[in-house]
């Protein structure tokens, strides 16, 4: 089974646990630390030599072009997370539409690469903003990577969205976010938080569950996950607990996960399972 390996790029004050305690108009006055973290994801993929996609904030391509450049000249897929990691459930159509494009542009200048893959910042393509898929579509998007299929996070999923790949609209893929069905329940397991606050082997189950139900494994992390030298700021206990549990134990346990499992960018999954699709004929599409 070929899997999906991930990465959101954005500095540690990006998250969207820090919003109300970190304004979008102080970025540029804090620290930037997402390159160090990112050159270590990179050396890693190489010594796995595994192909990734990076969605990258618009942001981070209009202050660091030559990492982006890096990054592809690797050979690795560059696609969108927006421009300014603002919330899709706190935008309209309108808003939704100038991120883009301004992602879109600042990643173009950046590396010369039209990005044809998309994830929303923290999942948010939800029930309520699927009209955002619309608007990748006008755009020129080919695949999207926003849904999560699990009722379990409250600030994101589509509980009864399928769990293989599939395509909302005709002109749209959707590569949803991996969870493993264990009785009954979608556990999310795709990456983040849950591979930070999982033991390995506890996490590595429940991929091999993901991967004999035959479908592709789809992994994300971001840069800050394996920075615990990161600033803290202070936050609410669950948030304070969900942004800095383990961050010292991630790059371990990634180095394992790549040891144990075959990894490539989102656009060669797609081309694989294009393949499927094609052999397998209509009505038997494997995720």
């Amino acid at each position: 089974m070929i899997n999906g390996f991930t990465i959101d790029l954005e500095d540690w004050f990006c998250s969207h646990n820090l919003l109300g305690a970190i304004r979008y108009e102080d970025w540029d006055k804090l620290p930037g630390r997402v390159v160090e973290p990112t050159m270590r994801i990179l050396e890693l993929l190489s010594k796995a030599q595994c192909k990734a996609t990076f969605f990258v904030l618009g942001w981070i391509a209009d202050r660091y072009p030559e990492l982006i450049k890096m990054i592809a000249a690797e050979g690795h897929e560059i696609a969108s997370h927006g421009y300014s990691h603002r919330l899709v459930t706190n935008m309209n159509s309108a808003s939704f539409k100038a991120d883009l494009q301004k992602s879109v542009a600042a990643i173009h200048h950046a590396c010369g690469i039209q990005p044809k893959g998309f994830r929303a910042p923290a999942f948010t393509v939800v029930k309520s903003t699927l009209w955002a898929l619309d608007e990748l579509v006008e755009q020129g998007f080919l695949y999207d990577s926003s849904i999560y299929p699990t009722g379990v996070h409250p600030d994101y999923g589509i509980g009864d969205a399928p769990l293989n790949i599939f395509n909302p609209l005709k002109e749209l893929i959707e590569i949803p976010l991996s969870c493993a069905s264990v009785f009954g329940r979608n556990i999310p397991c795709s990456g983040g938080a849950y591979l930070r606050f999982l033991p390995y082997p506890v996490y590595k189950k429940l991929v091999d569950k993901v991967i004999s139900s035959g479908r592709s494994y789809i992994f994300y992390i971001h840069p800050w996950e394996i920075d615990a030298e990161m600033p803290r700021v202070k936050l609410s206990g669950l948030k304070h607990i969900r942004h800095y549990t383990n961050l010292s134990s991630t790059f371990s346990k990634m180095e394992r996960l790549l040891r144990d499992f075959e990894f490539t960018s989102l656009e060669n999954v797609l081309s694989k399972h294009h393949s499927m699709v094609l052999k397998n004929g209509p009505g038997k599409q494997h995720g």
